[in-house]
């Protein structure tokens, strides 16, 4: 069975809307999308501040677990 494909602006907005539903991120992350190997995962990157506010490491843990779940249903046209 093959994976539907998304484009990662549509990969990213559907983490995005997860992660507003299952955490309180601050805002000023920014995720892309990694090729890796067959798959890909989602990075997360902000400024020293973002990174110091409370609940981001919480919401890069997060977003790996979208991005988990993500790579098995989707694949990335790239």
């Amino acid at each position: 069975m093959s994976k539907q494909v998304k484009t990662e602006a549509e990969v990213i907005a559907m983490a995005a809307a997860e992660l507003k539903v299952h955490a309180d991120c601050p805002d000023g992350m920014v995720i892309s999308v990694i090729p890796d190997g067959d798959s890909w995962e989602f990075r997360a990157k902000a400024d020293a501040a973002t990174v110091a506010k409370p609940g981001y490491p919480e919401c890069v843990a997060m977003l790996v677990q979208i991005g988990d779940h993500l790579s098995k249903q989707y694949d990335v046209e790239g």
